[in-house]
C-alpha cells in the first residue's frame, strides 16, 4: 500500500518553523531538554491509550506496542542527558500546540472517523517535531547536541510514517488524503497563531 509522500516541505507540512525558535532554544537547554522529555513521556501516553482504546485492532497493537517502549526509552535518554549536564527535569507545562490541535479533532461522527482523526493528529505532532528536531541538528553549535538531535529527528520521521501507514491500514487513501489536507491546513494557522518560544518543542 502506497503510503503519503514524506519529501515535501518536510513530511507536508505547510508552514516552516521560524527562524528565531531555534536561537530561543540555544538559551535555555535546561528548559528545551525539559519540554522535549515530557513530550516523550506524552508519545508513549498516547501509544497505550490508543492500544486500550482499540485492542480489536490486531496491526495496531503490534505496531504501537514497540513504540510505547522506544518512546519511553527517549525519555529516560532526555532526562539522562538534563543529569549528565548537572540540570534539572522541571514541571510539565500545557502543550499549546496539542490544545489547539485537539480542538479540530472529531468530536461526533462513527468510530472510524475517529479513530482517524486520533492518527492524523499523532502523526501530524510526530511531524512537527521531527521538522524542530531537524532544525535543531542543524541550527546547534554544539556538535554533540546536533548529532543528539539528528537522531531523534530520524526516529520521529519513522513514526510520522506508521501513524500514516495505520491510517490507511483502517481507511480508504482518499479519504485519508483528504483529511490530511484538512489537517495541514488547520496546523499551519495553528502556527501562525502560537507565540515562538524557544522553552517548548511545539
Amino acid at each position: 500500500m502506497e503510503s503519503i509522500p514524506v519529501q515535501k516541505n518536510i513530511l507536508g507540512l505547510q508552514l516552516p518553523t521560524d527562524p528565531r525558535w531555534v536561537d530561543l532554544a540555544t538559551l535555555s537547554l535546561e528548559a528545551i531538554l525539559t519540554d522535549h522529555a515530557w513530550c516523550e513521556q506524552k508519545a508513549a501516553s498516547s501509544c497505550i491509550s490508543l492500544i486500550q482504546r482499540y485492542p480489536d485492532r490486531e496491526k495496531l497493537v503490534q505496531e504501537l506496542s514497540p513504540i510505547v517502549t522506544e518512546e519511553w526509552g527517549h525519555f529516560r535518554q532526555v532526562v539522562a542527558e538534563l543529569q549528565k549536564r548537572g540540570l534539572k527535569l522541571g514541571k510539565q507545562r500545557k502543550d499549546a500546540y496539542v490544545n489547539r490541535l485537539m480542538e479540530f479533532q472529531q468530536k461526533g461522527g462513527n468510530e472510524e472517523e475517529r479513530l482517524l482523526d486520533r492518527l492524523l493528529i499523532f502523526a501530524l505532532i510526530e511531524a512537527r517535531s521531527c521538522e524542530r528536531f531537524k532544525r535543531l541538528s542543524e541550527g546547534l553549535a554544539d556538535e554533540y547536541m546536533s548529532g543528539f538531535y539528528r537522531r531523534f529527528m530520524e526516529s520521529e520521521a519513522g513514526h510520522y510514517h506508521l501513524f500514516i501507514e495505520l491510517a490507511e491500514t483502517y481507511m480508504d487513501r482518499d479519504v485519508v488524503r483528504r483529511r490530511w489536507k484538512e489537517w495541514l491546513d488547520f496546523e499551519a494557522g495553528v502556527m501562525q497563531e502560537l507565540e515562538v518560544r524557544g522553552d517548548r518543542i511545539h
